[in-house]
């Protein structure tokens, strides 16, 4: 690991703050919050301010969880981040994706049109930082403009992710 998650010896106030904008209280220390968020701490004010877009993506987000995870695990993948595709197919699955379909969007396979174009806009998105007049179309068809614009939150948001934990080092927690 480039930066570690930080010794709880130093967790303050300012930490705690950080993290209670998502993070239930029982899993404020650094076991509980996960290697990412217990080595993100060590900078509180960027921390807070990241897990609040965060919690719109993952909670407060128009996009139904299925299309979510979807968008996450393929940009994971894309982005050979170890540590959100460990924790994304683990998501993915209580959201009620099958093995199959969660390796399937890995490799940007879906069935059905939306989900379909779902991964297709995380391909362009990545790729070239646009969407295709027939991908938006698509979009268009069976999402409303939040929806839309939640989509491409979420992809960019997790790229973003994908890139501050590769940079950084940050591998997924080994639990026996």
């Amino acid at each position: 690991m480039r930066l570690t998650p930080l010794p709880a010896e130093q967790w303050d106030g300012r930490v705690l703050d950080a993290l209670s904008v998502l993070v239930p209280e029982r899993r404020q220390n650094p076991v509980g919050a996960g290697t990412a968020l217990a080595t993100l701490v060590r900078h509180p004010d960027l921390t807070a301010a990241f897990l609040t877009f965060q919690k719109h993506l993952m909670i407060d987000s128009t996009l139904s969880p299925r299309l979510r995870e979807l968008a996450i695990l393929r940009i994971a993948q894309r982005r050979d981040c170890a540590y959100e595709v460990a924790h994304h197919v683990k998501w993915a699955a209580r959201m009620g994706l099958s093995e199959a379909e969660i390796e399937a969007a890995g490799n940007g396979k879906a069935t059905g049109e939306l989900e379909a174009a779902v991964l297709s806009a995380v391909d362009e998105l990545d790729l070239g930082t646009r969407l295709s007049d027939a991908t938006w179309a698509t979009l268009c068809a069976h999402l409303d403009e939040r929806q839309r614009m939640d989509l491409v939150f979420t992809i960019g948001g997790y790229c973003m992710s994908a890139m501050a934990f590769n940079a950084f080092g940050i591998e997924p927690e080994h639990k026996e």
